[in-house]
């Protein structure tokens, strides 16, 4: 393999042109309440895709199940670092068909941090909240969400690939927007720290989401799967204000559907051993 380059390639450098012809037309009209800006995309894109081109030597599956329509895009949440939200985002725009911006929901603790806030919110990602996402929603845009929330990137060694519970929020806006969910997995992150133990008191006295301990500083170059799955279309029964109990066996078949697909990518594993070789060559 190459290692991390500063360079693209010359079949990426065309690839990205066409892309931001798409978008700067798709954008021309469109006002961001949020800061968002398509420029900010394109740099954004240019710094990091030899990352994710050479370093984590990406690869996306069953992308012909990715239709042509606004979406929320659900996810598995894995790695000690939100790095996933990134790939993922990076493939829907090089990988697809039509290229589309994913608008991250993120925690609102990421955008309290001042600079991580304005870059976070002009390439795209803003605080995850119901009307946030309905107002993008009405924009035509598509959403990516890890209904795990921050305990799916807060695990253990031991605990990897364990998919934790859903939040209902995202069906939710799902059922008020009338909005088709895609299921998604993402496989190897969890192998860039691959021993992690998280002191979850400390944490807390120190007001911290998550503080995770771990033997590699800097995440290793493991090879990261992206799994697309069938869509799954929104009830049309179910009235968005209604009880939680209403929503926990719709979302409950989708969390199972993710940890199905997440069993799929681990038997298919790519290994960190393998790609350390790769890289070092």
């Amino acid at each position: 393999m190459y290692g991390l380059k500063s360079i693209i390639s010359p079949e990426d450098e065309k690839r990205i042109g066409e892309i931001f012809e798409i978008l700067r037309e798709h954008y021309k009209n469109y006002n961001d309440p949020w800061g968002f800006s398509i420029d900010k995309v394109e740099k954004t894109l240019r710094v990091l895709l030899p990352i994710y081109r050479y370093y984590f030597n990406v690869k996306i599956h069953h992308i012909e199940n990715i239709p042509d329509e606004p979406l929320l895009i659900v996810s598995n949440h894995t790695g000690q670092i939100p790095l996933d939200g990134m790939l993922v985002t990076i493939a829907f725009l090089m990988e697809t068909k039509k290229p589309r911006v994913l608008r991250a929901m993120v925690e609102r603790f990421m955008v309290q941090i001042p600079f991580l806030a304005e870059f976070a919110a002009q390439s795209g990602s803003i605080v995850g909240d119901r009307a946030n996402c309905q107002y993008l929603l009405e924009q035509k845009e598509s959403i990516l969400i890890f209904p795990e929330g921050v305990k799916g990137i807060s695990k253990n060694s031991n605990h990897y690939y364990e998919v934790q519970p859903f939040t209902l929020g995202f069906y939710k806006i799902a059922l008020q927007s009338h909005t088709n969910i895609l299921p998604i997995c993402v496989i190897g992150a969890e192998d860039m720290f691959p021993f992690v133990y998280h002191p979850r008191a400390l944490a807390a006295k120190l007001g911290l989401p998550a503080l995770p301990l771990s033997l590699n500083l800097f995440p290793l170059p493991s090879p990261i799967d992206i799994y697309i799955g069938n869509l799954i279309e929104v009830s049309k029964t179910i009235n968005p204000e209604a009880p939680d109990k209403d929503l926990k066996e719709p979302v409950y078949k989708i969390e199972e559907e993710i940890k199905k697909m997440v069993a799929h990518g681990l038997q298919n594993k790519r290994t960190l051993k393998q790609r350390v070789l790769e890289f070092i060559k």
